[in-house]
């Protein structure tokens, strides 16, 4: 191994070691710890993680981010899939908001998703609601690894926000419990989502109402 991995592999474990750590914390922690100690552990002595990761910054993940071809935790007996590694390098790195942003407007999906695997790690409940709901009416297709016999299956950008929002644990991680929309609702901290589909089932509703109304008539 080259000196430069060897300092790469250094730099991650001064992540994780809070006497070493100065840099800005996400609910009260390191970032990295976010992510559970295993696969932590798995990430960084990850063949992916030493060879694909070394040296990223916000914009070279960027580039590394648009290769991926599918979304996934671990597989396998263990390995951590490209997305859980590049999620892990987003968590040192802490990119500014305005990075992450850019990041979910994006044309590529696979980034798209990644910066909404962050948001879910990393802001608050409110932001997370607000970041993350808008998505809810992207349905890109995603390929997803599964865990359990390595097959892809296919998913979608929504359903995959869904289960960030609504899930305890997604690609393998385990996430902090958000507090739910209703109590945000109830502090006035958001607003009443209106969902994209009100409008064409306020509209059904109306036909089936005309069309009984016609019918009496009729009768």
């Amino acid at each position: 191994m080259s000196k430069n991995k060897m300092y790469h592999q250094a730099d991650a474990k001064v992540m994780l070691d809070d006497r070493g750590y100065d840099g800005p914390l996400v609910n009260g922690k390191n970032p990295v710890e976010l992510i559970d100690q295993v696969l932590r552990d798995r990430i960084t002595k990850s063949y992916y993680w030493n060879e694909q990761c070394f040296g990223l910054n916000a914009a070279t993940l960027c580039d590394r981010a648009a290769e991926l071809t599918y979304i996934g935790g671990t597989y396998g007996n263990g390995r951590p899939a490209p997305f859980l590694c590049l999620a892990f390098k987003l968590l040192q790195l802490t990119p500014e908001r305005e990075i992450i942003e850019v990041f979910l407007a994006s044309e590529f999906k696979y980034l798209k998703a990644l910066a909404a695997f962050y948001v879910r790690l990393t802001f608050t409940s409110v932001d997370i609601y607000r970041t993350l709901e808008p998505l809810l009416s992207d349905y890109s297709k995603l390929k997803q690894r599964r865990r359990q016999d390595e097959r892809f299956i296919l998913t979608y950008v929504d359903q995959f926000v869904d289960d960030l929002i609504s899930k305890k644990i997604v690609c393998g991680a385990t996430l902090w419990k958000m507090k739910s929309r209703q109590e945000l609702e109830e502090k006035d901290q958001l607003d009443e989502r209106i969902s994209p589909l009100s409008g064409e089932i306020d509209e059904i509703d109306n036909e089936a109402i005309n069309g009984q109304e016609g019918t009496e008539t009729g009768d």
